[in-house]
C-alpha cells in the first residue's frame, strides 16, 4: 500500500475456526497489516492466540462508563466496547489511520462502472490496496469523521435503489476508516453505529459513505458466535429502540421488508443534520 501509517481491524469474537473477512481480504488483493481484535472475556481466546500470530487483546472492563451505554443491563456480549478500544489500541500501536471491519465480511464489491452506471452483476475489486488507498486521500483531504462504505442491502431496487442515487451517503456502518486525531465515542449497547452517526451527526460532525462500492456479509443470526447470540435474545425490536433514545427528535420505529416484515428503526434526515442553504436564500447587505 502506498500508506504505510495504516493498519486493517477485524473485530471478532467466538468465531477463530472462520473469520470470513480475512479470507475476503487476502482474494481481494489486501496487502497491508492486519490485526485482530478481541476482548478478555472470549471463552475461544485461546484458539485465536493458537491458530494466529496478529491477536490484540484488550478488556471490555476498562471501557466501561466511558461513554453513554444507553441502558441499565449487564449482557456484555456487544460489538460496542471493541468499537471504543481500537483508538486506544490504533495509538499504541503507532498508527494513525486504521480501518475496522467486522468478522463476517465475504466480499467487497464495486456497484456502478466507470461512466457511473449501475452493474446489474457487481464487480469483484480485485486490487484492495488501491482502493483503500483511494479513500483514505478523500478521507485525509476531508473533515469527516470516519469514512465507510456501502452494504449490499442498501442497493435493493437496483438502479432506482435511493442509496445508488446518491454520490455519498450520511449513514455508516460496518466498514470504518477512521483517525487517532479523530476520536469520537460510539454509543449504545445496540445499535451502536446507528446511534453515533445520528447522535453526532445532528452536532455538525460528519459521517459518510461512499456509494461506489459495498461489501456484502453473513446474516447476522444466520452466523454463530459475534452478536448472534444476543440479536437471538433481543431481536431487532430492543436494537431499534436505542436509536429512539439517543435521537428521539429525529427517529422512530418504522416496519421495514415486504413480506417478512419487521420493526427497524427510521431516520429522519431533515430533521436529523443540519443542512447547507442554496445561495439563492442569502440574505441581502444589511446597510
Amino acid at each position: 500500500m502506498k500508506h504505510k501509517d495504516f493498519a486493517l481491524f477485524i473485530l471478532t469474537y467466538g468465531r477463530s475456526e472462520k473469520i470470513h473477512t480475512l479470507t475476503a481480504l487476502k482474494k481481494q488483493g489486501y496487502t497491508g497489516k492486519i490485526f485482530l481484535v478481541c476482548s478478555s472475556d472470549d471463552a475461544d481466546l485461546g484458539n485465536y492466540q493458537k491458530r494466529y500470530d496478529n491477536v490484540v487483546v484488550f478488556d471490555k472492563s476498562d471501557y466501561k462508563n466511558k461513554f453513554d451505554i444507553g441502558d441499565n443491563f449487564d449482557d456484555d456480549r456487544v460489538v460496542v466496547f471493541a468499537r471504543n478500544a481500537i483508538f486506544d489500541i490504533a495509538e499504541k500501536l503507532g498508527i494513525t489511520y486504521f480501518l475496522v471491519l467486522d468478522d463476517d465480511y465475504t466480499c467487497f464489491r464495486y456497484t456502478r462502472d466507470e461512466n457511473q452506471i449501475y452493474l446489474t452483476k457487481s464487480r469483484l475489486i480485485k486490487d484492495l490496496d488501491y482502493v483503500i488507498d483511494i479513500m483514505l486521500e478523500y478521507y485525509i483531504n476531508s473533515n469527516a469523521k470516519t469514512l465507510c462504505i456501502a452494504q449490499g442491502g442498501d442497493f435493493v431496487g437496483g438502479e432506482n435503489s435511493s442509496v445508488f442515487k446518491k454520490k455519498l451517503s450520511r449513514k455508516a456502518m460496518n466498514f470504518f476508516l477512521c483517525s487517532t486525531e479523530r476520536r469520537f465515542n460510539f454509543i449504545g449497547r445496540i445499535n451502536e453505529d446507528v446511534n453515533t452517526y445520528v447522535r453526532l451527526g445532528s452536532i455538525g460532525d460528519l459521517f459518510l459513505t461512499i456509494c461506489d462500492i459495498r461489501l456484502e456479509q453473513l446474516d447476522t443470526q444466520s452466523n454463530t458466535g459475534g452478536l448472534t447470540e444476543f440479536y437471538l435474545d433481543g431481536g431487532t425490536y430492543i436494537k431499534s429502540f436505542y436509536t429512539v433514545l439517543f435521537s428521539p427528535s429525529c427517529t422512530k420505529i418504522n416496519l421495514m421488508g415486504n413480506k417478512n416484515r419487521r420493526l427497524h428503526h427510521k431516520i429522519l434526515w431533515k430533521n436529523a443534520v443540519p443542512v447547507i442553504l442554496d445561495e439563492k436564500y442569502k440574505r441581502g447587505e444589511i446597510r
